[in-house]
This record gives structure tokens, sequence and C-alpha cells, in this order.
């Protein structure tokens, strides 16, 4: 039935506990474990029920309850303990503060399609929104000015079931945002702050919800409101559910209502990061609001709009980049076109590899790439991949060229650090790897923690997570209407002594996650040994349409029903972030089996490496840069292979011989004292390799000193004097667009023909037709080195020329000298390619001329 009114019931606090209400409002408590502490004392069971959400909990807590504690001293004392610290935390000078640029104003607007920030604020699928909930959470702690932009589901994520028949199901779990960190955006008036955005025939309207992350505000838009069809009400309804139309409406709502959301609460950006490309649109709504204000043109205003954006790529595949029909784009943007002043096809070429195709498909990441003016991949080898993967937008440029910088991802250390490992540090490191945890001098203190007490903290933790496994078994089971004999067989599944190996991620299917499992025998024969015990704990859901990933769980779970691997082989359901932390903090040994290429990053292993576990894996993402013997184990030295039924069945035979030669031995050899001296050794070695680079810090330090910063100082002077520089690129680049193609090279000579030595210098004259491009509007550049073996230079050098003369009739004349050759066959060839001093880099275009033979 529908309700005569609605309003907010909130619960009763006594007076002393009032600052609950604060602490329960700031996501801050999601890696503070003394805030967390606080909340469960009120009610450990409670808080176990309401899955870690304090605000849930102050609803649902007996009023007795909170009486009780009212009274309790210690309970008290602890209380004004944290909120103490909470007030020193938000009011103390950070990273930024000490360090920004004051002449440039900084201010960040982060869009992302999920956010994983802790496992009760459901809206997040996996690794893309955990890395951005890590993104902000690190912004709080340094300080930078930034907000995040995201959409609010009501259904959240799917609950991952496994049925009686070992196969995955899907269940929905609605959100209650009003039991949540959240808090509804007003208006002046008090009156719910509404968003209206475009669509074909209607508006859709949004209401914002506000979530505090320490300093960071999360600003999260949600269609779910009376002003709303029903239709559109569920716009927000589902993270990646529907079909392609559902996608394109959720992507318009997030990029071009994102923006809409940031001028409504008045917080404007001057950097806008697109976080993968499903924001893309947002770049469409600035254009739009520029045109309509500024009264730029449509070219004009994207300049401004590019000069201020940031692309982040995550995706190794085209298969995993947004696509949409023409078609559909026509549909939504139709009127969009009318309001900039310009036609559909230019609309599609923006999103397009072939601008004159108007019926290729719509691609979001193209769009983002050609909106931005800087983009970056999340590792150094996802860098090679990504710069080989959109090397089409780019044809006529070298590899290394494409303008796809990297900034490898890293990993909130406090948010995954487990409790007793945290304050292993603050003993021995001292309070500092928390608040500048990228000081490598910091990390080599782990080195000076007692084998003894690090061994003994990690071996609390694998027996925390045997029992929480016990635990979720025995409920997975009930739950399942097991018999009695089988629940029973759980309750002592695992050995909290054994060599423990966790894998947990989504089950797509390039991660391998059968890959232990390719020969049960021989896994059988590794495992099984009473004296040396391994055992696998899995966990992590593959995408509802996925059905090739679902197989693979039924496999592995009916793999561990089997007599031989009760005991051993175990998988976890609900794959989310508390699961997670379990397993990161409670392994011995991480392991990661991508084909190497299709993993753009992983923080997986970062998250194990920071509690001490080991990682095992594939040469690819982060591992790639990082590995080296003495920190972990590699599976393979970095081959590929075309047949991938071949190139598993190598990995898997290196991944078992390393398990049984190296890795079991390793664990298992004893000194008198009963400890793994080798193992211990490993795990200082890979703490203080890994931890000071691989966290967020240093990541959004990255980002601020290299694309933050320049963006800004791009955008202010793209807005001086009313857009001067914005309206004279715009003609600039429209004038070489439309002649560069008459340019032509006439003639090329050189100083000599004959054998050089490695001393000699050759000197080139070349003759160039430029039509009516300017002379000092291009430059000429002699690229050079040795020939390969199928007659190209593959890895070469360049040399600018210089303007010699003026020939008349726009045709000119330049030189140039070669130096430092390389004894052996050599060569060179030239071409011309745009040059303006405020162009933020030369290929943005696509427009370069090689000599043509």
């Amino acid at each position: 039935m529908k309700p005569i009114q609605k309003f907010i019931v909130s619960p009763v606090l006594p007076e002393r506990l009032k600052r609950l209400h604060d602490l329960a409002h700031n996501l801050w408590w999601s890696w503070d474990f003394e805030t967390r502490e606080l909340f469960r004392r009120l009610d450990p069971d409670l808080w176990e029920n309401v899955r870690h959400n304090p605000v849930q909990m102050l609803s649902q807590i007996d009023q007795e309850i909170l009486e009780e504690r009212a009274s309790d001293e210690s309970y008290l004392f602890q209380v004004n303990r944290v909120i103490e610290r909470f007030n020193h935390t938000l009011k103390k000078t950070p990273w930024f503060g000490q360090s920004n640029k004051e002449e440039t104003e900084l201010s960040i607007a982060y869009f992302s399609m999920e956010y994983g920030i802790t496992e009760s604020l459901a809206v997040y699928s996996g690794g893309l929104g955990i890395l951005s909930g890590d993104h902000v959470k690190s912004a709080s702690d340094l300080g930078i000015p930034l907000c995040g932009v995201g959409l609010s589901y009501q259904n959240g994520y799917f609950q991952q079931r496994i049925n009686i028949d070992d196969w995955q199901e899907e269940e929905v779990a609605a959100n209650d945002f009003y039991n949540m960190p959240l808090d509804l955006v007003k208006d002046q008036e008090g009156n719910r702050l509404l968003i209206k955005v475009p669509y074909p025939g209607r508006y859709v309207y949004a209401q914002i919800w506000r979530a505090m992350v320490g300093r960071t505000p999360l600003y999260l838009l949600d269609s779910n409101i009376d002003e709303n069809a029903d239709a559109d009400k569920k716009i927000t309804a589902e993270l990646y559910g529907g079909d392609g139309e559902m996608r394109i409406q959720q992507e318009i709502l997030l990029g071009m209502g994102g923006v809409q959301a940031l001028n409504a609460i008045d917080k404007p950006a001057s950097v806008y990061h697109l976080n993968e490309g499903h924001s893309a649109f947002l770049g469409l709504e600035r254009i739009r609001k520029h045109v309509s204000v500024n009264k730029l043109s449509f070219y004009e205003a994207l300049e401004l709009v590019k000069s201020s954006s940031i692309f982040t790529t995550h995706t190794p595949v085209q298969a995993g980049i947004d696509l949409f029909p023409a078609s559909l784009i026509e549909k939504y943007f139709k009127d969009y076109c009318k309001d900039v002043g310009i036609t559909i096809n230019e609309l599609l070429a923006l999103g397009g590899k072939n601008t004159t195709d108007p019926k290729e498909d719509f691609s979001m990441a193209i769009l983002a790439l050609k909106l931005s003016y800087k983009a970056n991949a999340v590792s150094e080898l996802h860098g090679v991949v990504a710069r080989q993967m959109w090397r089409s937008l780019w044809p006529e440029i070298l590899a290394p060229e494409i303008p796809i910088i990297n900034v490898t991802n890293g990993i909130h250390q406090p948010s995954w650090t487990s409790r007793e490992i945290t304050d292993l540090y603050d003993r021995y490191l001292g309070m500092e790897w928390r608040t500048k945890p990228s000081g490598k001098e910091i990390w080599d203190n782990v080195f000076q923690i007692p084998d003894g007490e690090l061994w003994r903290t990690h071996e609390l933790r694998r027996q925390r997570l045997v029992e929480f496994v016990r635990r979720t078994l025995i409920k997975q089971y009930k739950n399942l209407g097991k018999p009695a004999y089988e629940i029973a067989r759980v309750e002592s599944v695992l050995n909290t002594e054994a060599l423990t190996i966790g894998f947990a991620r989504r089950f797509a299917t390039y991660k391998r996650a059968d890959l232990i499992f390719t020969d049960p025998e021989r896994l059988e024969k590794l495992i099984g040994k009473k004296a040396r015990p391994v055992q696998i704990i899995i966990a992590g859901k593959a995408h509802p349409q996925d059905n090739e990933g679902k197989r693979l769980i039924q496999q592995i779970l009916k793999l561990s029903h089997e007599e031989r691997f009760y005991q051993s082989v175990v998988f976890i359901e609900n794959y989310d972030m508390n699961v997670a932390r379990y397993l990161v903090q409670g392994c011995d040994l991480w392991l990661n089996t991508p084909r190497r290429g299709l993993e753009a990053c992983g923080t997986s292993g970062m998250k194990a490496a920071v509690n001490g576990v080991i990682n095992f894996s594939t040469l690819d993402g982060w591992w790639d840069e990082i590995y080296s013997p003495g920190i972990g184990w590699a599976i393979g030295n970095r081959e590929m292979y075309e047949d991938n039924a071949y190139w598993d069945e190598q990995e898997a035979m290196k991944l078992y011989n390393i398990l049984e030669k190296e890795i079991i031995p390793t664990f298992y050899y004893r000194d008198k004292d009963g400890l793994p001296r080798d193992w211990i050794h490993r795990m200082k070695n890979s703490i203080a390799s890994i931890c000071p680079v691989y966290n967020t810090n240093r990541m959004l330090s990255d980002y601020t000193n290299t694309m933050y910063f320049s963006a800004a100082e791009r955008s202010q002077k793209m807005r001086m004097n009313s857009f001067t520089l914005s309206k004279e690129l715009a003609q600039w680049k429209k004038h070489m667009r439309d002649n560069w193609k008459s340019i032509r090279f006439l003639k090329v000579e050189t100083s000599s023909t004959k054998e050089l030595s490695v001393k000699n210098s050759l000197e080139l004259k070349t003759e160039i037709f430029l039509d009516s491009i300017n002379p000092h509007d291009v430059e000429l550049q002699i690229f050079y080195g040795k020939i390969d073996s199928i007659g190209g230079i593959s890895e070469g050098s360049f040399v600018s020329m210089d303007l010699d003369s003026e020939m008349g009739t726009n045709k000119f004349k330049y030189k140039g000298t070669l130096n430092n050759w390389q004894s052996g066959l050599n060569g060179f060839t030239i071409r011309i390619i745009p040059r303006h001093q405020d162009l933020g880099n030369p290929f943005e275009d696509g427009l370069i001329h090689w000599f043509e033979g």
C-alpha cells in the first residue's frame, strides 16, 4: 500500500552517547579498529547481523543497552578517546595542506560506477569499486580536495548463493539507504535537492545521497523517487544489471547527472577524473553548459572541457569496453546535438575509431580518451597492453608514443591490515607507517620485528580464518538443508596449522581459478600428506550472465566434496569485503593465476602482502613490476602462447613443481625453535619491498603531481581572458585538420650515400609543401636507428630538423644532423607533426605525415 506521508524516524541516543551518531555517519570508522570495536561492544551479535553497519545498529539496538552503556565509565572513556582522535584526524593539516601549489586552485571530482568503502554500503561489485573506495579514503588521509560521484543502487550487486547442485544463484538484497551512513543533500530551504536530466521525451529526476569518507564527500545519485515513472526508478536499481538500454540510461545519469549534481551542490571541480569510461558522458554535459552559459561553440567548449579531464582505463581487452549501437546514441542524444550545434555524425565520431563510419558502435572508452587531457593505465604492463589496444586511434605513431601513461594502483593499507599486524607495526615501525606509507625507511624496520613474534601473530590470523570458514560453511550447509552428518563434517574442516593457500576474485575465465586443479591426482599427492598438509580456500562470484564462470565454480565445488579433498579444499559463498579481509589476513600464500596481459593490475595480492602473506602469481599486472626472488614466487617467466590449452597445461605444471619443490618445503622446514625462518624472512622481504610502493597514498600523490595539478593549471589557462585560448586552439586545430592532407614531401637529400662509421655525422635536407599551414605550426623529425629483421626501424631515436629557408609558393627547406650510430645496418625516415605550445600532446588529433617514399 502507498503511504499517505513519509518521514524519517531516528533513534534516541542518551546525551553522553550523542557523538556515536557522528561517528556512525562518517565512514572513517571503516578503517579505524577502535571505532568499529566501540559499536561491536554495544551488541556483538547485532553488529554481525547488520553486516557492520553502525547506523542500522543504532536504529535497532535495544534502548536499555544504550542506557546501560551511557553509565558504563569504561565504555564512555573509549567513546571519548575515539571522538578525540576522530576530531584530531579531521582537523590536523594533511599532506596536501603542507605541500600543495597555492597558485593553482585544485578541486577534483572523481567519477566511478561503483565504490567499495565497506561491505554494509553495497554499491560495489569487485576490484574497480574496491579501488575507487580506497582512492577516496586516501584522498581523505592526504587532504586532497576531492569528492566522489556515483550511483546509489537500490539492490546493489547480487548476493551469491550456491544451491544444492553447486550452481551459483543470485539473490537481491535491497539497500535501505535511510539506515546507512548516508544523508540526503538538501537545499537552503531544507528540502531534498533534486536534479533533472533530459532523456528522450522526458526528464529523469534524482535525489543525492552524501556519504562522508573521512574528509572526503561521496555523492550518490538515486532515481528511485516518486517524481519518476516506474521504469525510470529502476535506473539505479542494480549495478551492472539490465540490457544495453539500461546501461546507457545509467551512464547518462552517472556522467551528465553527476555534473548537474555538483553544480546544484555548488561544488564545481577544476579537474574531473573518469575512473573507467562509464562516466564519459560527463564531458558532453560540461560542454553543453559552456555552450549555453558561456556562448562557446561546441569545439571551443570541447577544448576547455578536455583540458581539465583525466581518464583512467582499467580494461585490457576490447570485450570489457561499453559499446552502444549508433541508433541508441541517436535516440538519446538527438536533442543534445541540436542544443550544442553539431550533427549526430559529429557526436558519433567522438566515440568511434573510424570517424567516417556512422554505423560503428559508440565506445565509451574512446569518448573518454578523446575528451581527456591525460589518460593512464594502472600498471606498467597494462600500459604496454593499453597502448597496443588503442593503437588504432593513433595508427601512424609509434606504440611508446601513444598518450597513455602508467599510474600503478595501490591499496588503502589501514582498510586491509589486520588488527594484530597493525599493533605489531605500531610497536616496531612507529605510527608513521599509517600516515607516510610510502617511506621505505619506515618499512625497513619490519626486519626489527622478532621472527617468533611475527610468526605467532600470523598463526593467530590463520586460526581466525579457519574458524571463520567453519562458521560460514556451517551456515551455508544449514541454509541448504543438508543432513546433520554433513554439517558435522564441516565443523572440523581445515587445519589451523596447515599451509593455507587463498584464491579469491571474480570468476572470469581468464583468471583461471581452476589452474591449480588441472591435475587432481597430482594435487592430491601434494596436499594430502599428513606430515605436510596443504589446504586451499576459494571465494568469488561469476557475473550473472557468465555461465562459463558459474561452471568453473561448480567444478571446483564438486571436486571439494570428494573424500580426498573435503578437508582441504573449500569454497566460501558470497565473496565480499568482509570475506576478503579474513582471507588476505589469514592465508599463508596468495595464489593469482591470470593469463599474462589480461590482469590490468590486481590489488588483492597487495592486501595479502601488507599482512605478511606471500604472493604466488603469474607475472601479470602489478606483480610483473615488483617480483624478484626472495619476496614470493612467480609462475612462469613471462611466456605467452597462442594455444590457451597448451598455455594452461604448461603453467599448471610449473605451479605444481614450485609448490612441491620450493613452497611446501620452505613452509615446513623448522629450526630448533620450531620456526620456519626462511618463510618468515620471505614475509619480511615481501612487506619491505611491496608496502612502500603499492599503497593508494603513493598512487594519489602520483595522480596529484603528474595529472591533477597539470590539468588544473591547463584548465585555468584555458579560462583566462574569456576563454581566449580555448577559442584560439579550437580554431587552430580546425585549420590544421582541414589542410593537413595537402602537405607532402618534395625531396630528401643526404650528405653521403657511402658507409658510415659510428663516429660519422650524416647531414639531411628535405623540402616540403605545406599549402596554407604555417611552418611554425609543424615540426619535422628524423627517426633513425638499426634495421630489424623485417626491414623496419623498431627501436630508433628522434632528432628535430630546423627550418633552413623558405622557397616560395608554400615550399620550405629543413635541415638536420644525425649522430650516435650503432654499428650494423641502419636507416632513417622523416615525419611531420603539428606543433603548438598549448597542445596537451602533438598527437591529440592523430595528425602525422611520414615520408611517403
